[in-house]
């Protein structure tokens, strides 16, 4: 029996090394696979041919296409009746980016452009990763259908000094706020209703450290507010991407910041980001400006976050009042509101204010939109 014994331990011994063996090549070619998808530490990007757009596509919830009731009060009977805006108005272009605009026939019409007309540059796996925590394309909800949403947008122009505005801008549904919204000891010509604040992470980290002194804290925080992403670069995607998932930015210039101390502790329906498309439709509709065929500043240009937010507010509200924009007689006043002296307006050219004046004093004077104007010592 010894010798059949011998026999059976050694075919164990070989069964198990066997066994053993399979493990660690199995294992080794894990390792080696993980390191390749490594540099530096990190996970290397996914290139456009790894992405799942099968499995990303199966996933994504169909966008609520449920018939909205226009309102009697709605600007787009204005603007379907008049000549010169009736071209110029798409309602149809998604204002929003949500988990479903992320899918294949997006990405190749987006890719090629740069933020903020597309997704250029952007790392793929950053924009599905992010876009995927956004279950919404609604800004406003309605209520009844054909309620009539009443939005007020308020800029931070010089003219709302001693305008006494405050309780208008606050009776409407919605208000939309920018930048260096400061609101303490203003809120007899401001109001203090925020329904939306608009950005992007560049302006909104500029505005604290500019306008600190002149009130500008902290980014407006409440339980109602919502915050609306401008996707200027790759910043943006990846601040938002960290304040859906509530940790700190993992990479960038905001590398280590904590977005909860901007905003608060929110849930992810707190959180918007503006579509490259809907942004490179308003900029060619409205705002073409000649600084986008100069070589020296169409790198630079791009509409001033308040035209996006009022032109946002007109593609979601029924009825728009504009506060605090730039119009005709902005040397009367100084540049903010809440300056502590008298300071002119600086026209840069990322962005060409005399055009957006000039087309928010067409939509007024066509009944698009209601602006405040007012004559100094008004």
């Amino acid at each position: 029996m010894r010798p059949f014994s011998m026999k059976c331990t050694f075919l164990l011994l070989g069964t198990c090394c066997f066994i053993i063996f399979t493990f660690l090549y199995g294992l080794c070619n894990k390792l080696i696979s993980n390191s390749e998808q490594t540099e530096g530490g990190s996970i290397k990007p996914l290139s456009e041919d790894q992405v799942n757009w099968t499995i990303i596509s199966a996933a994504q919830p169909e966008e609520d296409t449920t018939l909205q009731i226009e309102a009697s009060c709605s600007l787009r009977k204005a603007v379907r009746n008049d000549p010169l805006f009736r071209k110029s108005f798409r309602f149809s272009v998604p204002v929003l980016q949500w988990m479903g605009s992320f899918n294949k026939p997006t990405w190749e019409n987006l890719k090629n452009d740069a933020p903020p007309y597309g997704w250029k540059g952007l790392p793929i796996d950053v924009v599905e990763t992010t876009l995927s925590l956004l279950n919404s394309s609604r800004l406003v909800q309605r209520g009844l259908p054909d309620r009539c949403v009443r939005c007020a947008v308020v800029g931070n122009g010089g003219i709302l000094r001693g305008s006494k505005q405050g309780k208008n801008i606050d009776s409407h549904d919605f208000v939309f706020r920018v930048n260096g919204a400061v609101i303490s000891g203003f809120e007899e010509d401001v109001g203090t209703k925020i329904s939306f604040y608009g950005f992007t992470v560049n302006t909104m980290t500029h505005a604290l450290r500019w306008y600190k002194k002149d009130g500008f804290t902290k980014v407006p925080q409440g339980p109602d507010i919502k915050y609306i992403f401008i996707p200027s670069d790759l910043r943006d995607y990846v601040m938002l991407d960290a304040a859906l998932q509530g940790r700190t930015v993992p990479s960038g210039r905001d590398k280590g910041d904590k977005p909860w101390n901007y905003f608060g502790h929110k849930t992810p329906d707190s959180f918007k980001i503006l579509h490259p498309t809907f942004i490179a439709y308003v900029t060619k509709s409205f705002l073409h400006s000649p600084q986008l065929t100069d070589v020296r500043t169409r790198h630079l240009y791009m509409p001033s976050t308040g035209a996006l937010m009022l032109l946002t507010a007109l593609h979601t509200c029924d009825q728009v009042s504009a506060y605090g924009f730039i119009t005709s007689n902005y040397a009367a006043f100084s540049d903010h509101y809440y300056d502590s002296k008298n300071q002119p307006l600086i026209f840069y050219a990322n962005h060409d204010l005399r055009m957006e004046s000039h087309l928010w004093e067409a939509l007024h004077l066509r009944k698009v939109i209601k602006l405040q104007r007012r004559n100094k010592g008004d």
